[in-house]
Order: structure tokens, then C-alpha cells, then sequence
């Protein structure tokens, strides 16, 4: 069975050159304009040079080699080479500027494109990251930006320089001799026709390599971020032949892309061969003939060369077709990306707290990531400023979803959330989030230093407020005994801490940023040794004195001290009190302490 990844924007067959697609690119390129039109320019005017070599070849031949009226003139060949040597250089020289004014517009785009995105990717809701492989993100701010760089650096340049060419020969060849150039550009039609459907045939075969790179890239990303999981249960070997049947159909995308080309490519070849033997043979029979004056072994020579030109453009047709074909793949997934709703606008008048008491209301709150199916149903409770409150419940009655609209990561459907008796929907997010701190079951750390992840760059945040945070979760202890000390680098995800020293660090930056409202998953103690629980339970401790805090508990023993207890079974509000009012009412918190800890209380 194929492993399957949702929200796989590749399976849409896009089209091959899709005008609504540039046109959203050219925002992007217009503040490099004058430098486009420049290279641009420059672009135009290589064909002429390139085009010289062979008039100059009729030159040579005709006037100074054997020529028809006169007898050779070996001397006028020497200004024929310095002329030809001049083209060369012309054409270097406009070749070089041109090269490097795309090349520089090609990656200042670049730039624009990846930080526009990345910020976009920072302001999308949590729920386009539940549905959004991470493997296929970083595919979209790598290979498709790469993507578009191509097309801008190799594909509009080579589509409008191969365009150039053609109508330079067309022209010249015509003005040369028209007799000829007919016979030599008889077989454009067939080779049209062959194009076009080469062109159709790399238009789902290049769709189907890059929907199978998305499904690798994917995959790897879920494999090696799970590597303990897959090692403790020994599925190595499973995931390997999944991975092998993944890189497989890969392989069999880029193999039929291979026998396109096998197929394409003589074929032009053929054809421009044909098209070669024609033009000798009519070439030829009207020299002998004497049909014309236009008809010279040099007008002959050149249109032969001028015909090779003319098929160079079609040859690379297949190389211009493939990064054409993956530039618009490459726009529509960014644009895609791009198109994501971001979260609901912030109040256009937002309400401003310097400072907050801590007092939380809820209103009737009704709440569901799909508001058909709600998960909090008319909840309404008050917690008091200073006040520390736990919620409880089963699996799936709701806690973690009071975090996430409590922070605003989500807006309730209904009712109302209040901070010191302001909605917090008129509120500004980032001031939500700078009055209520969290400090979450998964500690996650960042490339860096300690100190760099415990303030996350927040230059209000000294050094000695780092330290002090430290010092006040305990963290010091083992911070102090590093090589580096506050300044000791932190791997990819803190793979050089253990749990427990990840715990201790992601605690110190929840009171460096000091909230006036705390929530805390007890969970976020789990994972931990019982002597770092014991230093996190302490500092937890110290922390919620003088502060609002809110712990979503999992397990009771942790919450027994706290000053009341919410109670949530299948997203209502059922009891509130403290531990032993709610035991001794032998509802439902007493049948989940049952449960849970009767036995080890007795234990104990």
C-alpha cells in the first residue's frame, strides 16, 4: 500500500503556460525594471552578432575565394577574420552584461519571494499546519522558488533569444535567397507538429515527477523526525520498503521523462538533417544550373549554416519547454501557498493594555475547529486575577482547546473571551499573546544559543533577565556546568539536552517574557526525571504566586494545592471548586480521582 499524503496540491494538472500566473510574478520583478529592459535590450541585440558569422562566411566564399566575375582575392580575406573576430567579441561582451543583469534580477526575486512567503507562513491559523506535510513547505521555499528562478534567468531569456534567432535566419535567409530558404524551412510545420505533442506528453510526465518529489520529500521529512519511534518498534525495514516503492514510482516518472527525449530529440535531429539534404540538393542543382545569381556555393554554404541555426532553437525547445513546465507547476503551488487565508484581520481600532490585572471571563463561550461539530459548548466561568485555576476532564472534553482560543491561535464562534473585561477579538494578537504566556508539553527549542532561546531574540530581554529566569526555574544548575555556559550551542530541535534540561530552558523563557496570565499543561512535567519534576513542581510554584494562572491538568495529584478547579466533560462546564469541595460532592472530578489515583493514593 502506497503511503498517502494529503493536501498533495501537485495532483492538479496546471497548464503549460498559464499568462494569469506571470502576471502575478511581475509585482515581483517590477522594482528590477530598468534593469530587465536593459538585458532585455541587450538580448535583442546578441542574435545580430551571432547571425554575422555566417553572411561573413558568404563573403569570403563569394567575393574573395571563388568568386563568379573576378579572380580570388586572398587579401580581402584578412578583414573578413577581423570582422568575424569582432563579432565574437560583440557578442561575448553582450552575452557577459546580459548574463549578469538577469542573474542579479533572477536573485533579488528570489530574496523578495522567499521572505514574502515565509512571512505569510508565519501569520497562516494552526489548523493549515495540521493538513500541510513540513516536507512539502520546504519543498515549496526551495526547489519552486528555485523553480521560478530558472525561469527567469534561463527560460524567458532562452524563449526570447531562441524567438530572435528564428526571425533573424528567417529574415536573412529570405533576403539571401528566398528560393532556398523555403526548401530549408519546409519541414517547420513537421516539426511543429512534433513539438506540439512532445509539449503534451512532458506536460503530465514532468506533473508526475514533481507529485512523486513532493510524496519523497514528504515522507523523508516524517520518516527522520520520527526515526526513535521507527527504531523502538524495529519498523526499519517496513519503512524502507515503503520508501523504496515511493522512490520507485520517482524513478519511473524521470524514466518516461528520459524516453521522451530519446524520442524527441532524433527526431528534430532527423528532421533537421532532411531539411540540410534539401537544400544541398536544390542548392546544388541551381548553382550547376546557373538558375540565378543568388544562387553561389556561398549563399549556399551560409544558408546550410544559417539552417543548422535555425533548428538550434527548436533542439532546445525540450530544455525550454521543461523549466517553462516547472516554473508555472513551481506558481501555482506558491501562489497556492500565497492564496492561504490568513488569520481573521486584527480590530482596525484595537484596545491597548500597557498592563493587565489578569482577570479571565467566559461568556457563553461556544467554540469547534469546524463550527459544526463544536468542542466547548456555552462555557462561562471567571478567574479571578492572581487566582490559580486547573481545568480537568476526559480525553476530549475540551482542555486543550481553552489554550488555544484563550491565546487567540482560534476565534470562538460564539460568546465572549475577556482580559480585564475587554474582548480579547478587539485586541491586537501579538498583545493576547504578550499578556498570556504558555508553557506547553513539547519544548521547543531552535538552532542557537541558550540564551538566544530563551529570549528568542527579543532584545528587551537582557542578559541578566535571562539569567535571572534561569535562576528562578532552577535551570542554572545545569546550564553553569555547560562548556559554553548561557552561550553553549543548541543542536536542531535541543537533540543535545534531555527532556528535562528542554523543559527546564522553555520554562525559563515563559517567565523571561514574564505574562501576567500563566497557562500550564502539566503534561509539560511528564516526560521529566522525579528530581527535575520536583525543581519544575518548585519553580511552577514560585512562578503562579501574584499571577493568574491556568493549568490543564491531566494528572490530579498535581493540582490538589491549586485555589479552584474547573471541571469539563464533553465541552461543558459541569463543576467548579476546589479538590476537596469537589471530592466530597462525589461527582464527576470524583469518579475521574477514582480512576486515576485511589489505588496509588492508598499505596502511598
Amino acid at each position: 500500500m502506497r503511503p498517502h499524503f494529503d493536501n498533495d496540491q501537485d495532483e492538479v494538472l496546471g497548464k503549460a503556460y498559464d499568462g494569469r500566473l506571470v502576471r502575478r510574478l511581475v509585482p515581483f520583478i517590477t522594482p528590477y525594471k530598468r534593469r530587465l529592459l536593459l538585458a532585455t535590450v541587450l538580448l535583442l541585440l546578441s542574435p545580430a552578432f551571432d547571425l554575422a558569422g555566417p553572411w561573413l562566411t558568404k563573403l569570403a566564399i563569394d567575393q574573395d575565394i571563388y568568386p563568379v566575375h573576378h579572380k580570388p582575392n586572398p587579401g580581402g580575406l584578412g578583414l573578413i577574420l577581423v570582422l568575424y573576430l569582432l563579432t565574437l567579441a560583440g557578442g561575448f561582451v553582450l552575452r557577459y552584461f546580459q548574463n549578469w543583469h538577469i542573474q542579479h534580477i533572477g536573485q533579488h526575486v528570489m530574496f523578495d519571494l522567499r521572505n514574502r512567503i515565509f512571512s505569510h507562513l508565519q501569520r497562516l491559523p494552526l489548523q493549515f499546519f495540521d493538513t500541510h506535510p513540513v516536507g512539502s513547505l520546504i519543498t515549496r521555499m526551495t526547489n519552486d522558488i528555485d523553480a521560478l528562478n530558472d525561469l527567469l534567468t534561463e527560460g524567458l531569456v532562452s524563449m526570447i533569444g531562441d524567438f530572435a534567432t528564428l526571425a533573424g535566419v528567417i529574415i536573412i535567409m529570405l533576403l539571401m535567397n528566398w528560393q532556398l530558404a523555403l526548401v530549408a524551412l519546409a519541414v517547420l510545420p513537421v516539426v511543429g507538429y512534433v513539438s506540439r505533442v512532445f509539449q503534451r506528453a512532458m506536460r503530465v510526465i514532468y506533473r508526475s515527477i514533481r507529485v512523486r518529489l513532493s510524496r519523497v520529500n514528504a515522507f523523508l521529512n516524517e520518516n527522520i523526525t520520527g526515526m526513535v519511534t521507527v527504531q523502538l518498534f524495529n519498523r526499519e525495514s517496513t519503512m524502507f520498503e515503503q520508501f523504496d516503492r515511493l522512490n520507485s514510482d520517482y524513478l519511473g516518472a524521470n524514466l518516461r521523462s528520459v524516453f521522451a527525449y530519446s524520442v524527441f530529440m532524433p527526431i528534430v535531429s532527423f528532421l533537421g538533417a532532411v531539411s540540410t539534404a534539401l537544400l544541398i540538393w536544390v542548392g546544388g542543382h541551381g548553382i550547376i544550373s546557373h538558375w540565378g545569381p543568388a544562387f553561389t556555393l556561398g549563399a549556399l554554404i551560409a544558408a546550410s549554416q544559417y539552417t543548422d541555426r535555425a533548428f538550434q532553437p527548436i533542439r532546445d525547445l525540450a530544455d525550454t519547454f521543461n523549466t517553462l513546465q516547472a516554473a508555472m507547476a513551481s506558481s501555482e503551488r506558491l501562489f497556492g501557498l500565497l492564496d492561504q487565508v490568513q488569520e481573521p484581520p486584527d480590530s482596525a481600532n484595537p484596545v491597548v493594555l500597557d498592563k493587565v490585572a489578569g482577570k479571565i471571563e467566559f461568556r457563553n463561550v461556544k467554540f469547534g475547529y469546524k463550527p459544526e461539530h463544536p468542542v466547548l459548548r456555552d462555557v462561562s466561568f471567571t478567574i479571578q486575577p492572581g487566582e490559580s485555576v486547573a481545568i480537568v476532564g476526559a480525553t476530549g472534553a475540551g482542555k486543550t482547546s481553552l489554550i488555544s482560543i484563550l491565546s487567540r491561535f482560534y476565534d470562538i464562534q460564539e460568546g465572549q473571551i475577556l482580559l480585564d473585561g475587554v474582548d480579547i477579538r478587539e485586541m491586537r494578537r501579538a498583545d493576547v499573546r504578550k499578556h498570556i504566556g504558555a508553557v506547553l508539553q513539547d519544548a521547543v527549542l531552535f538552532s542557537g544559543t541558550i540564551t538566544g532561546n530563551i529570549r528568542l531574540h527579543n532584545t528587551d530581554i537582557s542578559d541578566a533577565d535571562v539569567r535571572r529566569a534561569a535562576v528562578f526555574v532552577n535551570a542554572d544548575k545545569f546550564i553553569e556546568q555547560l562548556p559554553d555556559g548561557y552561550d553553549h550551542v543548541v543542536r536542531e530541535r535541543g537533540a543535545n539536552f534531555s527532556a528535562g534540561q528542554r523543559q527546564l530552558i522553555s520554562f525559563a523563557r515563559a517567565i523571561a517574557f514574564d505574562p501576567e496570565v500563566l497557562l500550564v499543561l502539566d503534561e509539560a512535567t511528564s516526560s521529566v526525571d522525579t528530581e527535575t519534576e520536583a525543581l519544575i513542581q518548585e519553580a511552577l510554584e514560585r512562578l503562579m504566586q501574584n499571577r493568574t494562572s491556568i493549568i490543564i491538568a491531566h494528572r490530579l495529584f498535581t493540582i490538589r494545592h491549586v485555589d479552584r478547579i474547573l471541571v469539563l466533560h464533553k465541552g461543558r462546564l459541569v463543576e467548579e471548586g476546589t479538590h476537596e469541595e469537589l471530592l466530597n460532592r462525589r461527582g464527576y472530578y470524583h469518579r475521574l480521582y477514582q480512576l486515576q489515583y485511589q489505588e496509588q493514593e492508598a499505596a502511598v
